[in-house]
C-alpha cells in the first residue's frame, strides 16, 4: 500500500496529459484507476479537481491518493541497510532532511522498481507523518537530496526550485583533458522516445528547450578531468548530455558514454557513473538564512581518484 504522495511536475513534463504523466511515474498503474480518481475528485492538482484531459504544467503539485497494486510485493529492507541509510543523513530537523543518496538506488518505486529511496526512508522513520522527495536524482547519480517532512515545506522547496533559488553543484569525472576555455555550455535539449521504449535526451538546436550549464575544472589527471558542473536549467540528463556533446562523456555513463573508453576503469573495479551532487545551497524555510550542505564522495569514487 502506497500512502498519499505528492509529485512535482518537472519542466520536461510540461504539457503532458495527466494520465500519461502518472503512467510515466508508475508504469504498473492502471488507467482505469486514474480515471476513477479523477471522477471522484481524489486525484488533485494544486489542490483542485481536474479532468482527464488536463495537461500538467511545470511546478504543478499532483496529489495521488493511497493505492495498492496486486502485483507489488512488500519489500522490507534489512536493519543493516537502514543503519547504512541513517549514516547517510547529513542534516535533519522537524522540517526536512538532507541525505547523501547512494548510487544505484532509484529515488522512488515504480517503473520496475518496487522499493526506492523514499520508501526506505519511510521505513527508517515510521513515525514521521510525511516524507516526500523535494526533487530527484537519477538512479546512477549520488549526492545531496532534500527530503521534506511537511507538506508546507514540500511546497516551499518546489517553489524555490522553480524559481532557481536552490543551487545544485555537481562533480563529474570526464574522459579526456577538459579545456579551460569551456566555461559555459549553452545547448538546447530535447527528449526522444526510442522505438524500444527507452527515453533519451539529445542536443536539438531547432526544437530543443534552453539548457545552460556552467563548468569549472577541479583537477586534471593523465586521461581524465574532474569538473564542477552547475545547471542553470532543469532539463533531464542535462549535465550528462552537455558534457558528452563536447566529447568528454562522464566515465561509466551507460546511456551517453562510450563503452570502449570505460574498459580501463572497469578493469580496475570501477563501474558506476561518476556524477555526484556535491553541494546544495538554499534559504532555510523558517529562518530564511542562506545555508549549504556538502556530500562527501562514496568509497568507490574516493578510491578511484586516489588511484588516478
Amino acid at each position: 500500500m502506497a500512502g498519499v504522495q505528492y509529485l512535482n511536475v518537472d519542466e520536461d513534463r510540461n504539457g503532458q496529459r495527466i494520465d500519461n504523466f502518472l503512467m510515466g511515474q508508475f508504469s504498473k498503474l492502471p488507467k482505469t484507476l486514474i480515471y476513477r480518481w479523477l471522477r471522484k475528485g481524489e486525484l488533485r492538482v494544486n489542490k483542485k479537481r481536474v479532468k482527464q484531459t488536463y495537461r500538467v504544467s511545470a511546478g504543478d503539485i499532483v496529489r495521488i491518493p493511497p493505492f495498492t497494486l496486486e502485483e507489488d510485493a512488500i519489500i522490507r529492507v534489512s536493519d543493516d541497510h537502514l543503519s547504512f541509510l541513517e549514516s547517510l543523513i547529513l542534516f535533519e530537523n522537524d522540517d526536512y532532511m538532507i541525505i547523501n543518496k547512494p548510487c544505484g538506488i532509484a529515488v522512488h518505486g515504480g517503473s520496475g522498481v518496487t522499493s526506492g529511496l523514499i520508501e526506505r526512508l519511510r521505513q527508517l522513520r515510521p513515525h514521521a507523518k510525511k516524507l516526500e522527495l523535494a526533487h530527484r536524482l537519477d538512479k546512477e547519480t549520488s549526492g545531496c537530496m532534500i527530503i521534506a517532512k511537511k507538506y508546507s515545506i514540500l511546497t516551499y522547496f518546489h517553489e524555490a526550485l522553480k524559481k532557481r533559488e536552490v543551487q545544485k553543484t555537481y562533480h563529474a569525472l570526464v574522459h579526456g583533458n577538459w579545456s579551460n576555455k569551456i566555461k559555459q555550455i549553452d545547448l538546447p535539449l530535447k527528449r526522444h522516445l526510442l522505438p524500444h521504449g527507452e527515453r533519451i535526451v539529445r542536443v536539438d538546436k531547432l526544437d530543443g528547450k534552453e539548457a545552460l550549464t556552467s563548468v569549472r575544472i577541479l583537477q586534471k589527471f593523465d586521461d581524465y578531468t574532474l569538473v564542477e558542473a552547475i545547471p542553470h536549467t532543469g532539463r533531464t540528463h542535462q549535465i550528462r548530455v552537455h558534457l558528452t556533446a563536447f566529447d568528454h562523456p562522464i566515465v561509466c555513463d551507460k546511456k551517453y558514454g562510450v563503452e570502449a573508453k570505460d574498459q580501463g576503469l572497469i578493469s580496475k573495479g570501477f563501474n558506476r557513473l561518476f556524477l555526484h551532487s556535491a553541494r546544495l545551497s538554499f534559504k532555510d524555510p523558517k529562518t530564511t538564512e542562506e545555508i549549504y550542505f556538502e556530500a562527501p564522495y562514496d568509497r568507490e569514487c574516493s578510491k578511484l581518484l586516489d588511484l588516478l
